[in-house]
């Protein structure tokens, strides 16, 4: 689906040019997303990373693998986080989130709803939902009780299989109206970075432009764009 197809119709391509950042929303921040494989020396280049710069969250997201191998995985990442105050956030899995009394748990479209998470996991818990192009998901997420929203892929991206690209508009209309947190996600650089700040996101969700090269210099150069440094 395209923003054109959304239920709701095509937004005002003048919204971008006349949003002015609400200055009572907390300036926007880095939220981080695990590689697929997280083996190896990956919490050192964790610990690296979250020493490197501010970073709100960072999201523990592997596939095909059974939980308590997850579990197992997960558990230095999470100390690490807890050590620097990260939120540690579960990827797709209610159940391995309840398993780790992780901080949050993102959910994409088919992997449960915020209701269904706020049930089993508590009300102290941070629930994302993936709503990709469409304002008419974003809404429903907030309506049954996510804590924030996900907009993207803004930008080509080899870390997942993305079908939906909205234009950074869709972060401005989602900011002047809630007060829900929006997080911008998708092929996300230190070099494209800025129009999606500049159009309201209170988050970005990156993953490879910091594990695909020096974590490091990586958040560093984030920082600087965020205004963190």
């Amino acid at each position: 689906m395209t923003l054109d197809d959304d239920p709701l119709g095509p937004l005002d391509p003048n919204f971008a040019s006349a949003f002015v950042r609400d200055m009572r929303r907390p300036p926007c921040q880095l939220y981080l997303i695990s590689p697929l494989d997280v083996t190896g020396g990956f919490a050192d280049r964790l610990a690296r990373a979250l020493d490197a710069g501010p970073v709100a969250a960072f999201q523990f997201r592997v596939k095909d693998m059974d939980q308590h191998a997850a579990a197992k995985l997960a558990e230095p990442l999470q100390r690490i986080c807890a050590d620097r105050e990260v939120a540690f956030i579960v990827n797709d899995s209610i159940s391995l989130a309840k398993r780790l009394s992780a901080d949050g748990v993102h959910l994409g479209q088919d992997d449960g709803d915020a209701r269904e998470a706020r049930d089993v996991l508590g009300p102290s818990v941070q629930i994302g939902i993936t709503c990709h192009d469409s304002r008419h998901l974003a809404m429903e997420a907030g309506e049954t009780g996510a804590d924030y929203v996900a907009f993207g892929a803004f930008y080509p991206t080899t870390t997942k299989d993305t079908t939906h690209r909205p234009e950074p508009v869709i972060l401005s209309w989602w900011s002047t109206l809630f007060e829900l947190p929006c997080v911008a996600i998708g092929g996300i650089t230190p070099a494209n970075a800025p129009p999606l700040v500049k159009a309201g996101a209170d988050f970005l969700a990156v993953s490879g432009a910091v594990w695909n090269g020096d974590e490091e210099a990586a958040v560093k150069a984030f920082a600087d764009i965020l205004g963190e440094r």
